[in-house]
């Protein structure tokens, strides 16, 4: 039976070379994904449907350039089996989120929800690495 290693190619380095480029990606995604939820929700849109909205297009965005970047080691990592799994992460982490809005909005209010969501899915990012770096974009150790 092989093993699923993480796709490293070797100690601190990478991790630190990783945990640069997802910073750099998330940020990109997190502008993305807050500028559609607040645009879809500006325009009266419900907040939970805004953020699926929002999320998949950061997520697109996302998949593909972790996978080309932050994560290939030597070459892209964005196959059916990355995507299955990314879709599995992406689903648990888009509830949480979508909960976190839906709940600072029916207890605050929709400027709440607006400051809140990049704190929340910030928070969620760092679950998000770890489960890229270890079982998303992991590669199968030799038996």
């Amino acid at each position: 039976m092989s093993e699923v290693a993480p796709n490293t190619s070797a100690g601190s380095a990478s991790w630190k070379k990783q945990a640069l480029w997802y910073a750099i990606i998330g940020g990109l995604q997190l502008m993305v994904d807050w500028l559609v939820f607040v645009v879809l929700t500006a325009a009266g849109c419900p907040v939970v449907s805004s953020n699926l909205l929002a999320r998949v297009s950061g997520a697109l965005l996302g998949f593909v350039l972790n996978g080309r970047i932050t994560f290939a080691s030597g070459g892209s990592r964005t196959g059916s089996r990355a995507l299955g799994r990314f879709v599995m992460v992406w689903l648990l982490l888009t509830v949480a989120s979508s909960l976190s809005v839906h709940l600072l909005e029916s207890q605050a209010s929709l400027h709440w929800a607006w400051a809140g969501k990049p704190m929340a899915d910030a928070a969620l990012a760092a679950v998000g690495f770890f489960a890229a770096r270890y079982w998303i974009y992991a590669t199968k150790s030799p038996a």
